[in-house]
């Protein structure tokens, strides 16, 4: 098959969509397919981008076997809501040439979309219902009620219309898949149709993320020994996660559990506040973004994980650092309201507390701290579900598989709802589910 993926994020950024944007396209051309991606320069999560990336727009470079065409992007320093609107807005209009060049020029036959961003997803499935492609559309983030749930953007009037706008642009698309049952459950309620939509959650390579040792070169260099318990954040550092939460338990228990030991590693628009609200106690450490070669031994640094979350953020995305949690035999404590997808998929391998509460917080950092052998149970359960339901190897292949078998029932037939279900259940029994 001929493939074009339009996202504003691929690599060499580490984290996030970026991360899976790379490893799906990689992966499909590792397969046979010939894949281009539309793309813009990294900037994330820095927000920032590199020098060397300002004079190479719309120049292709071959990555992965993969040829990525890269357009300018407006990158706000410090992203506001509004920003944040330019910013996607820079993207949607700065990629439409090379989409419209690629798609009447190439004529691939299937085109991808990957929200965020939602803005330049819209040109995607009206130029494909044009070339003849089949359109897909990879939800990551509930774009829009992010921005508004989470105090982005507060015009009621502006989010009826972005809403209808996203209604519209969601049933454009041949097909929509998205990162767990939850947020399918919150496309329904938007007005997509069953038979559109498919969960295609995000993966791990459980080979390279796997159990280590504790004692790593990070506990060296923060000078941390075999007593100490390190509970760890690892990720983007923004206005979803509530990650003062973390900085501010770990002020209460500074004195009355000084073994406790907590690292925060990334970057952010929000790391600034959080390096300046820890700035003077001992237990609070920094990192910055590491990279994919350390990934492994920075996950076995920790006793245990943290996965913050404001009440707002629940169900508009998967944290797609749990996978990784689980494959490296860790527990968890997450934040989530109970009957979320977050809260689902923790149960039995963490503890899971409400969105927001502090103390409850930090009972569950005690209760672990205090507990080796829950700890290792719930990381023996972690690992087990890695292995079951975020492998890459299964989950990519199979979305590959369920790409190809629907343009190949559509070249012959026209679209059969029925074999797309097949494809789908393979999909969810032994993958995603």
């Amino acid at each position: 098959m001929r493939v074009l993926l339009v996202g504003i994020n691929y690599a060499p950024d580490l984290i996030g969509v970026a991360k899976y944007n790379a490893e799906l396209c990689e992966s499909l051309a590792a397969e046979g397919h010939d894949v281009r991606v539309i793309t813009a320069p990294p900037y994330y999560p820095a927000w920032k981008t590199p020098t060397d990336f300002r004079s190479s727009y719309f120049r292709s470079k071959w990555i992965g076997g993969v040829r990525v065409r890269r357009a300018p992007i407006y990158v706000p320093q410090h992203p506001s809501g509004a920003k944040r609107l330019v910013h996607h807005a820079s993207f949607a209009l700065s990629s439409a040439v090379p989409l419209l060049i690629d798609a009447l020029s190439w004529r691939p036959d299937v085109m991808i979309a990957v929200a965020p961003s939602l803005m330049s997803a819209a040109l995607v499935s009206f130029v494909a219902r044009r070339v003849g492609a089949k359109s897909w559309l990879h939800v990551q983030d509930l774009e829009v009620d992010a921005a508004f749930d989470l105090g982005l953007l507060r015009n009621h009037s502006l989010r009826k219309w972005m809403l209808r706008a996203e209604a519209a642009i969601l049933k454009s698309f041949d097909h929509v898949s998205t990162i767990s049952e939850a947020m399918l459950l919150r496309l329904a309620i938007k007005g997509l149709a069953p038979n559109k939509a498919l969960e295609v959650r995000n993966w791990i390579d459980t080979s390279a993320i796997c159990p280590g040792s504790r004692m790593t070169k990070y506990r060296q260099e923060l000078k941390l020994g075999d007593d100490d318990i390190v509970a760890l954040y690892s990720g983007t550092m923004s206005h979803k996660q509530g990650l003062e939460l973390i900085v501010e338990a770990a002020i209460k228990l500074e004195h009355s559990h000084p073994h406790i030991h907590f690292i925060l590693a990334g970057g952010g628009p929000r790391k600034k506040r959080l390096e300046d609200m820890a700035s003077g106690h001992a237990n609070v450490h920094f990192l910055g973004l590491q990279p994919n070669e350390s990934f492994n031994e920075l996950m076995a640094t920790a006793d245990f994980h943290l996965i913050p979350q404001k009440a707002a953020a629940a169900d508009l995305v998967l944290p797609s650092k749990l996978g990784a949690i689980f494959a490296s035999a860790r527990p968890v404590i997450a934040m989530a309201e109970e009957g979320t997808g977050l809260a689902a998929e923790v149960t039995g391998a963490g503890i899971v507390i409400p969105p927001g509460d502090s103390s409850a917080l930090e009972v569950a950092i005690c209760q672990l701290s205090e507990a080796p052998a829950l700890r290792r149970r719930c990381g023996e359960e972690g690992r087990k579900r890695a292995l079951d339901r975020w492998d890459r190897r299964t989950i990519v292949r199979r979305w590959a598989e369920v790409i190809a078998g629907q343009r190949s029932s559509s070249e012959k037939e026209g679209l059969d709802p029925t074999a797309v279900n097949d494809n789908i259940g393979l999909l969810g029994e032994d993958a995603v589910r």
